[in-house]
């Protein structure tokens, strides 16, 4: 019963999240953490192309990157990324845009570019490298739209409420103001797997997102960041046994679960 007052009374305050702008010491926090989740804080993973997968991932946060003619049901999130710091007027090298395609075609090519330490991979890195915080920047501005994102597709006024109560429930303190710790697993989540509204990220017309998430949390669990880390949990597990054998995403649960993991406080 307590706990449901205070959901009610943060969203009777707050409503919709408040716009996030992170000062520099929230940036560096929170680049670190999710760079430690992408790519385990190392230099070399900063732009990359994992095994199993179609298109390159750069940044902190791995933000995908298709190579031309490439199509994906994910989203392609590193265009949006510069298209966020060509905003800010953030300098890049002059052939780098947001319009642009990933510059090689297939794995083989970037592998071979990065070993060779071609001058376009190396200004490609270093601007990655250089752009830390303004990247942390993006990762909270995409969460200041997702809640919105998110209630735009509930027609259910009852069940957008509850999406509201659960999103500020993680984001806010008692008193109102930002939870730390609970901003990490929103930002986080939102890169890692989706707001959960792109009809393109289904399996089985089942998705995996932060609006699947919070739709299957346990209210009745007083822990809300571990009633989070559970359903998220076992959102992933529906996607493994979705999902199309030849992908082999099992392989995946383990890492992801540690990750979740984190959540947990």
């Amino acid at each position: 019963m307590i706990r449901a007052l205070f959901v009610l009374a943060i969203f009777a305050t707050v409503g919709i999240a408040k716009s996030l702008v992170l000062n520099e010491t929230q940036e560096q926090y929170i680049a670190s953490k999710v760079w430690a989740n992408e790519g385990a804080g190392l230099d070399k993973y900063l732009v990359h192309w994992n095994d199993g997968e179609d298109f390159a991932s750069l940044g902190i946060g791995h933000f995908i990157w298709f190579p031309k003619g490439h199509t994906e049901k994910f989203r392609e999130v590193f265009p949006m990324v510069l298209v966020s710091m060509e905003s800010k007027n953030i300098a890049m090298p002059n052939w780098l845009n947001s319009k642009i395609p990933f510059p090689w075609n297939t794995k083989e090519e970037f592998f071979n570019a990065k070993a060779r330490g071609d001058k376009q991979y190396v200004e490609l890195f270093n601007f990655i490298k250089s752009t830390t915080n303004a990247q942390a920047s993006f990762l909270a501005n995409r969460l200041n739209l997702a809640l919105p994102m998110m209630l735009e597709t509930i027609k259910d006024k009852r069940q957008a409420e509850i999406i509201k109560h659960r999103f500020n429930s993680i984001l806010y303190n008692e008193n109102c103001s930002i939870n730390e710790h609970g901003l990490y697993i929103l930002i986080d989540y939102v890169n890692f797997k989706g707001e959960g509204t792109l009809e393109s990220e289904r399996y089985n017309n089942q998705g995996w997102g932060l609006l699947q998430v919070l739709e299957n949390m346990d209210e009745k669990n007083p822990n809300r960041f571990l009633a989070f880390s559970d359903s998220a949990k076992a959102m992933l597990s529906r996607r493994i046994a979705n999902s199309p054998k030849a992908r082999g995403e099992e392989r995946w649960r383990i890492g992801w679960n540690k990750r979740l993991d984190t959540y947990v406080k």
